[in-house]
């Protein structure tokens, strides 16, 4: 990737009068903020639709994109919405967080208005984006359809002819309830128009989109109910074998994902036709693709369903190199990033290097595992009679020198072909982080060469942007100090995620200014 840097902001925490940032006009503004800061990319979250606990990277679909991102006032410009029908989407009361229980009540209700008024004015374009998408948009449709007559319900506890996807018995329910069928199509037509426009936006200003790809789908999606060949699935569609991660120093039980595990052998024997269908459609949306849990493709976590926590998994070999080089047809354009985060084997390493993936750099590990970075780094001194908080005055210099050349997460160590960042969005946001953990500051600042705590942040953001990584990644809440309530995901918690939001004072001239200064400083 060429070198450069820019910001991780989901479009969901965009600015917006509708209580949820769109596609929209806001979106168009972000991309001018982004080039008037002399920045290069805007890294995105996946833009699939959200299910049961808001997360983008459990969606009713691997190809469609989010009816939330629908821009109201795009709408209300081409007729179908009066101003009023779109105010009656408010959202919650706080600008800076999503209600996402109150954006799905109102949000649909006026998008049906929408769809009743300008399906037919707009038929013969809708028809040709259904032709062109056909391969997912009809089962997609189809699946949504079949939720709503369902009461919402996964499609595990749906009537047996819906849940085994018998051909005759979804058509009648299609036929029996065209408007509702036609209304998903009517959504991901306007959804795909506004992004494209959002997309050409950013690359005319020289801004790269860089998307995001979760490895695994979720159990309940239109890609396994209408693919179940693909997946570890018994005859009646339930799942065998579920993902997760092992027990691990973060977590004594590990963690239990739930999304069901691919059936690898057949999906080779279709030479992965699902996947190309899959990453060939990113790579229209995206000019790079991030995959998450790359290490999934080297060799994954498989648990039996039913077991409630990760335990009793087992490590099963993955498709490797042998995947990827399948791909290779429709990434031609596009670049693939390697997520390589967590616990990585040589055979994980030797993968992303045969593909030539960047992987990924965060800071802020560099500090978090920083007493495991030392251990085993002695050379005169006993470390049980090291008993202070402050790292650096536990151990010799040389000890100390040892450590940060052994640390993968200290700047001076990245290697050009990777993406750094302070953290990401699973990460504390910095202030907090430091808050949190002041037995760190004292290693932060021998290794920043600063003496005052309060200069941590702005040298770790500095001393990122200097190094040799090729492309340097923020979060917004770091640059602007932001407290613990802007974080936008905490792995493991079931509520209070993904509903950060931007305020448009946030965007400011004098943050372009800092940014366009630092960037170009650093040689970006």
């Amino acid at each position: 990737m060429e070198k450069g840097s820019g910001l991780l902001v989901h479009i969901s925490s965009l600015p917006s009068k509708h209580g949820i940032g769109t596609f929209g006009r806001e979106a168009h503004a972000f991309v001018k903020f982004l080039a008037k800061a002399g920045q290069k990319y805007w890294q995105m979250l996946p833009l699939n639709p959200t299910s049961y606990g808001d997360s983008p990277y459990q969606s009713f679909s691997a190809f469609a994109l989010n009816p939330y991102f629908i821009d109201l006032d795009v709408l209300v410009r081409e007729g179908l919405l009066t101003k009023k029908e779109a105010k009656k989407c408010k959202g919650g009361s706080n600008p800076h967080f999503v209600d996402y229980g109150k954006v799905y009540n109102e949000r649909f209700d006026v998008l049906r208005i929408a769809y009743q008024r300008g399906y037919e004015k707009q038929e013969a374009e809708i028809n040709k984006f259904y032709h062109k998408h056909r391969y997912w948009l009809e089962d997609y449709a189809c699946f949504m359809l079949l939720k709503g007559m369902h009461g919402g319900k996964s499609f595990q506890e749906w009537k047996r002819d819906y849940r085994l996807h018998k051909k005759t018995a979804i058509r009648k329910a299609k036929e029996a309830n065209i408007d509702e069928y036609r209304f998903w199509i009517f959504l991901q037509y306007h959804a795909y128009k506004q992004y494209a426009r959002l997309k050409k936006h950013a690359n005319r200003r020289g801004i790269e989109i860089i998307g995001d790809m979760p490895i695994y789908v979720s159990l309940d999606s239109a890609d396994v109910w209408s693919h179940p060949k693909l997946f570890m699935l018994d005859q009646n569609r339930r799942p065998t074998k579920v993902a997760g991660v092992p027990p691990d120093f973060f977590s004594e039980t590990g963690q239990l994902w739930g999304n069901p595990i691919y059936d690898w052998k057949k999906n080779k024997a279709t030479n992965y036709f699902w996947w190309r269908k899959r990453v060939q459609a990113m790579a229209k949306l995206c000019d790079n693709i991030r995959i998450d849990h790359f290490r999934g493709f080297e060799a994954y976590w498989e648990v039996p369903f039913g077991e409630e926590t990760a335990i009793n998994g087992q490590w099963v070999k993955g498709p490797g190199y042998d995947l990827f080089e399948a791909l290779k047809p429709v990434t031609k354009n596009c670049q693939i990033i390697a997520e390589d985060l967590g616990v990585i084997t040589q055979g994980v390493k030797d993968l992303k290097e045969k593909c030539g993936f960047p992987g990924m750099k965060l800071m802020q590990f560099a500090f978090d595992d920083y007493e495991r970075h030392l251990s085993g780094v002695y050379y005169d001194d006993d470390p049980n009679e090291c008993k202070g908080p402050d790292f650096s005055n536990c151990y010799t210099p040389r000890q100390f020198k040892e450590a940060k050349l052994l640390n993968p997460f200290l700047p001076h160590n990245y290697e050009s072909n990777c993406l750094a960042y302070l953290g990401t969005h699973d990460n504390d946001v910095m202030t907090n982080f430091l808050d949190e953990h002041p037995e760190l500051k004292g290693p932060m600042k021998d290794y920043l060469c600063i003496w005052r705590d309060e200069d941590i942040l702005d040298t770790m953001i500095g001393s990122l942007m200097r190094s040799n990584a090729n492309v340097v990644i923020f979060c917004p809440q770091d640059l602007l100090h932001m407290d613990k309530y802007s974080r936008m995901n905490t792995p493991g918690a079931a509520v209070g995620n993904w509903q950060f939001r931007l305020d448009k004072k946030d965007l400011s001239d004098e943050l372009a200014y800092h940014l366009y200064v630092m960037t170009k400083e650093a040689g970006r």
